[in-house]
């Protein structure tokens, strides 16, 4: 079945995504990974990192003449900054005496670097922050677009706008998903409520001039999912559970939501649910506070999954922290950030979600050739059109 690895580290000299269980004769360009790399590097706030890398995707394994062969897809991304950190991430051991930056003993607040530091007996935080840091993302944008050209071939399309960040909550009521999608690619923090847009990048520049950082939430949308994927059987089958968890994964996020999510907690029932009815010989819904997920299994509606970022932990105002070897306290040191990443987070958020769709949908259907595939997806189809 579907399975993924990463590696590499932030300043490395490359990362590397090497993915398993995609059928063989899947049509797959590598401009359409690069595609999705170039939109997680978008977005107003970002820092200097995104002007020196230009991120490539390389794909040296499992396709050949634009087929996916059945075999694992190993997918290269070169980091062009590792050309200033040769001697800092140096793998042999002479490496360390040579490195011109020394080690990093003063944890950061909100990062990964003090219980890194502990859990993995580490006198150096570069050791716990290399491999901690965003930048490993865009190894999983990379696998999530390759999930998302999978899905595709069954008319399931997955995009992400942002709702909200800081205090500005994005309108979208009214508009269609082809709208919102449709806008939400042409607005610099890849929201679809324009006035709402304008408002974040204020928001932001307040942001940035008091010496801090905004967070927010981001919105990734499944369209056209078939009925049944995920079980609720077991508690790791279920599909909303695997959802959650790929979206807090990402870096940085705090809370997920599902269709009304904690909105639904304030409610009545009758104001929670989605009725049932039978139309055009289909059982159907004329709502979607579920959010597409019912028991753990797709309902056959539009799967809404919401993350909610905290704004970035590097703050150009630094907080108090202490040395990690002489515990002494300090201002926490200052390296390049953004001053906000939800419209990034949101495009990584499509690809953690588009790999748990496609890892329920080759559960479900199987078949080690995209025709065997097809085959199994439309008999499912059949039979639950006849039900």
């Amino acid at each position: 079945m579907l399975r993924y690895l990463t590696a590499g580290e932030s300043h490395g000299p490359m990362l590397t995504a090497i993915l398993e269980g995609i059928p063989a004769n899947l049509p797959l360009a590598v401009e359409e990974i690069t595609l999705d790399l170039a939109r997680r590097q978008q977005g107003y706030g970002r820092g200097g990192r995104m002007r020196i890398e230009k991120d490539e995707a390389n794909i040296v394994g499992g396709v050949r003449h634009g087929l996916t062969m059945g075999g694992p897809i190993a997918i290269l991304i070169a980091n062009r900054d590792w050309e200033n950190w040769k001697l800092t991430m140096d793998p042999t051991p002479t490496g360390r005496e040579a490195d011109p930056k020394g080690p990093v003993t003063r944890p950061r607040p909100g990062h990964a670097d003090l219980a890194g530091a502990l859990k993995y007996g580490q006198q150096d935080i570069r050791n716990v922050l290399e491999r901690a840091s965003a930048r490993e993302t865009t190894a999983r944008v990379a696998v999530g677009a390759v999930c998302k050209r999978l899905l595709l071939q069954f008319g399931v399309e997955v995009f992400s706008h942002v709702v909200g960040i800081g205090t500005v909550v994005a309108k979208t009521d009214g508009l269609s998903f082809a709208e919102i999608r449709e806008r939400a690619e042409v607005s610099p923090v890849r929201c679809a409520d324009q006035q709402a847009g304008e408002a974040m990048m204020r928001k932001i520049d307040e942001a940035r001039s008091k010496g801090t950082s905004l967070g927010g939430v981001f919105e990734v949308v499944a369209l056209n999912p078939p009925v049944g994927l995920g079980s609720y059987v077991h508690w790791d089958c279920k599909l909303d559970g695997r959802l959650a968890q790929a979206v807090m994964s990402i870096q940085a996020i705090k809370g997920v939501e599902i269709g009304m999510g904690f909105e639904g907690a304030r409610c009545f029932g009758s104001e929670a649910h989605d009725e049932i009815f039978y139309e055009d010989g289909r059982f159907m819904r004329r709502t979607n506070r579920a959010g597409g997920l019912e028991g753990g299994m797709s309902n056959g509606e539009p799967i809404l999954v919401r993350g909610a970022m905290k704004p970035i932990a590097t703050q150009y105002a630094p907080m108090a922290s202490v040395d990690l070897c002489t515990k002494e306290p300090f201002k926490a040191s200052i390296e390049r950030s953004d001053i906000c990443a939800v419209p990034a987070a949101g495009v990584i958020g499509e690809a953690v979600v588009a790999y748990e769709i496609a890892r329920a949908f080759t559960e479900k259907f199987g078949g080690d050739s995209l025709e065997e595939m097809t085959r199994n997806y439309q008999g499912y189809l059949t039979s639950v059109r006849e039900r």
